[in-house]
């Protein structure tokens, strides 16, 4: 069984305090794109994981698939299978790759095995896995508060027909980093109605709270959401914690890739 998880990008992100928990309360809109990684599940003697594509980093321990699939065979005494996770979506961007990967591989075993679960439990499992791991269960724009978590789906008819640009220019952005240099003392405006909020007056009121501390420490992600505009986005900026930055555009500028300096990914969704 094959499944495709994909990418998201924030539409504004605001974050209102830190919680008892050590989590942050955060607002913000999560919003799927059709950017995809491939998830396959079969079968086996043994359990496995093994990986193409894009290098993945870290601990095997501490990869999202494997993390998904333990939480599901200790819940309920699976048998073996073997995941194969083709990796497209670029790490530590902003983006939830990681995130998607979990979430899907929860839903894949589910439906794999037949267990029926309800959707409140894989929720409570993929909230065990990470923040936003839960949106990718409903898969569908939603205002995001909470650690993310608690979604509220929304209507976004101003994106119809509308295309994302997004630019990654390779740099490895640490969230705990991220969340250290935010000042929580200072007052947070009101997150806008986006249902209701005219695309072009975004750039007025939706705003990503990271991008003042990552565009001073890398003014050159600074510099993608500039180049952006002057290529003619109503929109742009940064999604998460960075370091990817999207652009939302009527139609893509033909040259746009060659805007760009080489080594950056750049990827093209809806």
């Amino acid at each position: 069984m094959i499944v495709f998880p994909n990418a998201k990008i924030n539409l504004g992100l605001q974050v209102t305090g830190k919680r008892a928990d050590g989590y942050h309360n955060l607002r913000t809109v999560f919003y799927p794109i059709q950017l995809s990684d491939m998830l396959e599940a079969i079968w086996a003697d043994e359990f496995s994981f093994q990986s193409s594509g894009l290098p993945i980093d870290g601990n095997p321990d501490t990869n999202l698939c494997i993390r998904a699939w333990k939480r599901m065979q200790q819940e309920y005494n699976l048998p073996p299978i073997s995941l194969y996770l083709h990796k497209i979506i670029p790490m530590g961007a902003g983006l939830g790759g990681g995130s998607s990967d979990g979430a899907f591989t929860l839903r894949l075993i589910n439906q794999l095995f037949k267990l029926d679960c309800p959707d409140e439990q894989l929720k409570a499992f993929a909230l065990e896995l990470g923040s936003d791991c839960p949106f990718f269960l409903l898969n569908k724009p939603a205002k995001a508060t909470g650690r993310g978590e608690e979604l509220v789906p929304i209507e976004l008819p101003q994106l119809k027909d509308k295309t994302i640009l997004l630019a990654n220019p390779g740099i490895h952005i640490a969230t705990g980093w991220a969340f250290g240099q935010l000042d929580l003392t200072k007052p947070t405006p009101p997150f806008p109605d986006l249902s209701i909020l005219p695309l072009e007056q975004w750039k007025n009121y939706l705003l990503n709270d990271f991008e003042p501390v990552v565009f001073q420490q890398h003014p050159e992600i600074a510099a993608i959401r500039e180049k952006f505009y002057a290529m003619g986005a109503v929109y742009a900026a940064m999604t998460g914690t960075g370091s990817t930055v999207y652009g939302i555009f009527d139609a893509a500028p033909a040259d746009w890739k060659q805007q760009f300096p080489s080594q950056y990914t750049l990827l093209e969704s809806k």
